[in-house]
């Protein structure tokens, strides 16, 4: 018998990967955002750190759009037809996510080791509403497709050649 988790196999929903993929999306948002606060608070970090967070959290989520544009959604479209209004919506979603995505790395980009209080109401304005929609999005993303995705046949791709990521980052 072959190894059940050779590639094209899922021992787990691939809707589930999904959801794991974006809990761990959110948790590392929550993560940056704690790091910024420290910063902007006096309390830890320095720029440089921060910059290095933020191109990692970007990285990860980018990394996690392109795959479902280029992957999942490619599938979806073709399989379940009359999903493409809802996958044209979240590709709008991750192209305003994108320009979020860019604006916030130029804005830490600028932080100054010893912030004053209004640079600081400004970054954690723009990481909570970056919060906010990737929260929506997500939630949206996942009340619509999750469904299909468990439809999709092992032939379809793995977790990372579908979704951009694997479900768990270190196995």
């Amino acid at each position: 018998m072959g190894d059940p988790t050779g590639p094209g196999d899922r021992l787990r929903a691939l809707g589930d990967e999904l959801v794991e993929i974006h809990t761990g999306l959110r948790a590392e948002l929550e993560r940056l955002r704690a790091d910024v606060d420290a910063h902007l608070n006096g309390r830890a970090g320095r720029p440089r750190q921060l910059k290095a967070h933020c191109l990692a959290f970007c990285s990860a989520l980018t990394r996690h759009h392109t795959g479902e544009d280029t992957g999942a959604f490619l599938h979806l479209a073709r399989r379940f037809p009359d999903l493409r209004p809802v996958i044209v919506k979240l590709e709008e979603d991750h192209r305003l996510v994108s320009g979020l995505l860019h604006d916030l790395e130029r804005l830490l980009d600028g932080i100054p080791d010893e912030p004053d209080e209004a640079e600081a109401r400004r970054v954690m304005g723009e990481l909570d509403g970056l919060a906010a929609i990737l929260e929506s999005h997500f939630s949206f993303e996942e009340r619509r497709i999750l469904d299909a995705l468990d439809a999709l046949p092992p032939e379809a791709g793995t977790t990372e050649s579908l979704l951009g990521l694997p479900a768990r980052p270190d196995g």
